[in-house]
């Protein structure tokens, strides 16, 4: 079978490649994201007492340790069995609204607005941030600042802005802030606001030039999940798990995330290191399901921020049965959801029960089992742990926000490819729109490989003239693959 391939993808965080399978007229067959990387910090992870995770899995990434610090930390509060204070609970929603500033500026100012500014057929070499600096300084200043913001919370409440385990603890949190510092962080939001509704405007206009993209950049029917409110509301730290489909029907409401494996299936391929969740009761791989901005405003009913539920409205009308199917619109989702952390953080940092000294329940080895999840900036983030009477780790298993979205994103680059690659007079724009979708998904690669027990392996052996001469494959792949293998 022919292929192209795209290797390695640019402007994401990780490492992987997009190989898209020719039929014998060398039309485009299929397409599939390729993760090359393996981590394995669930296997590692085990013998080391459960304290140590927040620490531990903070490493996990460097662009959103904050997400796994607090999955990790509300595993860690069940199995000692205790419920943090409120004011800690307030401090950690407070730094994961940091978490989520920080990281959706990133993905728009610096990945996905060179795409958008400079066109998909645009020269590569000014495609780039340092070309938005050069060309549209102030959207490059905007979004600099914008991120600065996110970070300055992180770094106000636990004294540093990447792998801060020290200040989130089981139980709670180390300390509280001082008012001086919370007056400091109050100052930056009126900026921070500006920013994001003059962009969020800004980009409704680009919309009006980028009819094609939304039409064609993984527009198709999907199942969607995340965290909900108990009223149905946007939510980030805590909630429950709704699941809605295409037409807009809730299909499962306020399941409880610790029961996650009666929902959530893990299946593997033999060529990705990435596992690839699917909805049990929808099998694999039609239970194909998003998470992320676009999933979590599409299962939501409102915001319970004025500006950003506003904004929510209207992002609903894109769609039919307020459901919004293009994976382009993760962009738009994003700044919406940039609107309602700005504004909650306000709203946190206006409260004076932040200030108070009790942060921290304490308490030692009470179960045996514990599962956090909050939604990271691209999705639904679990961290379950197994321990024995002592605390030590037995058993890790962790769901990555990416993986989640691992059946989509083939579903994605299938139809991006098959639209506009033409085998015989490539072009370097034909391409960068293949990797542009997987840009609107955001994935963070460097999260999303972990295995659950043994993953299997598909080894070929070629001879020069790319001639299968010997293959083997350890391992089982599930039944139903999403794409067989070459």
């Amino acid at each position: 079978m022919k292929k192209i391939e795209i290797n390695p993808i640019s402007r994401i965080e990780g490492h992987a490649k997009i190989v898209i399978n020719l039929d014998e007229d060398e039309s485009v067959k299929d397409a599939r994201f390729e993760v090359t990387d393996f981590r394995g910090f669930e296997k590692f992870s085990e013998g080391r007492p459960f304290y140590e995770m927040p620490s531990i899995t903070s490493r996990v990434c460097g662009i959103c340790p904050v997400s796994h610090l607090l999955a990790s930390s509300k595993a860690c509060d069940q199995i000692i069995g205790v419920k943090p204070p409120r004011t800690a609970i307030k401090l950690r929603r407070l730094m994961h609204m940091g978490q989520l500033i920080q990281s959706h500026a990133l993905n728009l100012f610096y990945l996905s607005f060179p795409d958008l500014l400079f066109g998909m057929d645009s020269n590569p070499a000014e495609r780039n941030f340092f070309g938005l600096i050069n060309q549209h300084p102030d959207i490059a200043r905007q979004g600099i600042r914008l991120r600065k913001f996110g970070q300055d919370i992180i770094q106000t409440l636990a004294g540093k802005r990447i792998h801060s385990s020290a200040w989130v603890l089981p139980g709670g949190v180390k300390s509280p802030p001082q008012k001086e510092q919370i007056s400091a962080l109050l100052s930056e939001v009126p900026e921070a606001l500006k920013i994001t509704l003059k962009t969020l405007n800004e980009f409704k206009d680009w919309l009006q030039d980028l009819k094609e993209e939304i039409h064609n950049f993984g527009n198709f029917p999907s199942y969607y999940m995340g965290l909900v409110t108990s009223k149905g509301g946007l939510e980030h730290y805590d909630g429950k798990i709704r699941i809605v489909d295409s037409k807009g029907e809730i299909v499962a409401d306020q399941l409880d995330p610790h029961n996650y494996q009666e929902y959530v299936g893990e299946a593997t391929e033999t060529w990705s290191y990435m596992k690839f969740p699917y909805y049990k009761p929808i099998g694999y791989p039609k239970g194909a399901y998003r998470v992320g901005p676009l999933a979590r405003l599409n299962i939501a009913s409102h915001c319970d921020t004025p500006l950003a539920n506003k904004e929510l409205t209207n992002f609903k009308r894109l769609g039919k049965n307020g459901v919004v199917q293009s994976t382009f619109l993760y962009h738009q989702a994003r700044l919406v959801e940039l609107l309602f952390c700005i504004e909650t953080a306000k709203n946190l940092l206006e409260d004076p029960e932040i200030y108070s000294e009790h942060v921290r329940a304490k308490a030692s080895v009470n179960n045996k089992e514990g599962i956090g999840v909050v939604e990271a900036p691209r999705g639904t983030l679990i961290h379950h742990y197994n321990v024995d009477k002592d605390g030590i780790l037995k058993g890790v298993n962790m769901i990555i926000a990416t993986e989640h979205n691992n059946i989509a994103y083939n579903k994605a680059i299938t139809q991006v490819a098959k639209k506009y690659v033409i085998s015989n007079q490539l072009t370097e724009g034909m391409l960068n729109r293949v990797e542009a979708v997987i840009r609107a998904f955001d994935p963070c690669l460097s999260c999303a490989t972990h295995a659950l027990g043994k993953m299997a392996l598909d080894v070929q052996l070629l001879n020069f003239r790319g001639k299968l001469i010997d293959h083997t494959v350890r391992g089982e792949q599930i039944e139903g693959s999403l794409l067989k293998p070459s």
